[in-house]
């Protein structure tokens, strides 16, 4: 594809040199530029992409997008074309390279805090059992059709992103649903992107070491909303207060849904149990295998974009009432030995997520039960939500287990100093604190009980521990049956 191609669709303010170059390949790291590929300069939250032009050059680049007003290039025969914004030129060239798949695909996007993982995997297991070929972009994994891919990010950055659609088209997929983080929104990655629909879940706490303000965050997430097309649906979870503020600029067509307040989609729950949820949706009653009020919003977020994509309401309610969510969120395991009691893996990683969860246990305990939790705050990341996840965790615990999450390059005792100090000294009493997650975790089946319930939050499906750049393999959930299983 010619360069000239490549610019089609993005706002150029100057162009110097040959534009009818056939460019074979695009690249934003200069390390990975080879002869004749074109170099776009990105200025990220670690590094300046401008500063890596004169590298991309030596490498064999024919031509430099970037966007700075000021560069001084090395004396060069390379295109140089400066635009607008280079991240967003990034997403729109990504698009065109790969012949524009989001055009051919109904692509929806889900963003919120809490929920997206859960909301786009209920999305993709319903339009799979409902005999479509479906991709899935998020957290715990990315999916053509059966094919499972590695994920890294939630959001993938432009170009992978654009890859894998062109991908998930050539495979034949009808569908793809897709976790919108709000770095992505703000780095401008879903750029190029055509999306079907937009879906809010909820926002709370989280991601204030990169949005610096709860309003910056805020605000990333409805720039997503604002930028949609006219032939869209923008659905908002009309309980949370910040969702009518993401409608206030889009052009889509705007829907809600919810539990308590009046909402175009609408349930109510009839029976919450660790067995599962009774609700009644949009009219209907229906049982579902999922657990707690969060999933009972999630469900009904599913259903709402079922019906706005035209899928008939019955066959949605019967597939819906057999799924089970996404791995590590409210994983529930029975103890091979102890009666009654279970333990449940959770992704909860942030203050109201934790809460959440936490409140579920106790709506859903027996009387007599006994709540012990392990957890821990992840390093490089948040500070302050640390001593407010412990304050919270012992709130709800009769047993509280500080531990290591992913330290990262942070000392994990100092992680855990910074959560002791939300503690009061009652609640320090129960509160152990053991770095290593595996004795933790070892120390909360060996304080259990027959009916009580181990929570072990933080890190849900993720398979490894980082500390100090390096991955270690690391699964709560594997660990626990091992453990549960000698615990007799």
């Amino acid at each position: 594809m010619t360069l000239r191609e490549l610019l089609t669709n993005v706002q150029v303010q100057d162009i110097s040199g040959n534009t009818d170059l056939e460019i074979p390949g695009i690249r934003f790291d200069s390390r990975t530029v080879e002869t004749g590929d074109l170099f776009v300069a990105i200025k990220g939250a670690s590094a300046n992409g401008h500063q890596f032009i004169e590298s991309a050059i030596e490498k064999g680049a024919a031509a430099i997008v970037y966007d700075q007003s000021v560069v001084e290039f090395p004396q060069t025969t390379v295109t140089k074309i400066r635009v607008d914004d280079s991240a967003k030129a990034l997403g729109i060239m990504a698009s065109a390279f790969f012949h524009n798949p989001s055009e051919q695909l109904t692509i929806v996007g889900i963003t919120g805090t809490n929920g997206k993982t859960t909301s786009a995997t209920l999305l993709w297991q319903l339009f799979s059992r409902l005999g479509y070929k479906c991709g899935l972009i998020g957290t715990v994994e990315n999916r053509i059709g059966d094919t499972i891919l590695g994920s890294t990010h939630t959001t993938p950055d432009a170009l992978k992103i654009q890859e894998l659609l062109s991908q998930m088209s050539n495979a034949g997929c009808a569908y793809v649903f897709m976790e919108v983080s709000s770095h992505a929104i703000e780095q401008r990655r879903i750029a190029g992107i055509k999306f079907t629909g937009g879906v809010f879940t909820n926002l709370t706490h989280e991601h204030l070491d990169y949005h610096k303000t709860f309003a910056d965050y805020r605000d990333a997430k409805k720039k997503f909303f604002d930028e949609l097309p006219a032939e869209a649906f923008a659905l908002i979870n009309n309980d949370e207060k910040n969702g009518p503020f993401m409608l206030q600029n889009t052009v889509a067509r705007k829907y809600s849904y919810g539990l308590k307040k009046a909402a175009d989609f609408k349930s109510k729950i009839i029976a919450n149990t660790l067995n599962g949820l009774h609700l009644q949706m949009d009219g209907t009653e229906m049982f579902a295998r999922m657990i707690g009020e969060f999933n009972a919003y999630n469900l009904t977020s599913a259903y709402a974009v079922a019906s706005l994509l035209g899928i008939e309401k019955m066959e949605t309610l019967t597939v819906l009432s057999d799924l089970i969510g996404a791995e590590g969120r409210f994983d529930r395991i029975a103890h091979p030995h102890k009666k009654d009691c279970i333990a449940i893996v959770d992704y909860a990683h942030t203050p109201d997520a934790l809460e959440k969860v936490l409140e579920t246990i106790e709506k859903l305990k027996s009387k007599n039960s006994r709540v012990i939790t392990v957890t821990g705050a992840g390093g490089d990341r948040d500070k302050s939500k640390r001593p407010e996840m412990a304050r919270i965790s012992a709130r709800f615990s009769d047993h509280l287990i500080l531990t290591s999450d992913n330290p990262r390059t942070e000392d994990p005792m100092q992680i855990l100093r910074d959560m002791l100090a939300g503690l009061n000294e009652k609640e320090q009493s129960k509160t152990l604190v053991i770095a290593d997650r595996e004795q933790a975790i070892k120390t909360a089946t060996m304080l259990a009980k027959p009916a009580d319930v181990i929570l072990v939050a933080g890190k849900g499906h993720e398979k490894y521990q980082e500390i100090n750049g390096v991955k270690y393999p690391f699964d709560d959930k594997q660990v626990l049956i091992n453990l549960m299983d000698y615990d007799k």
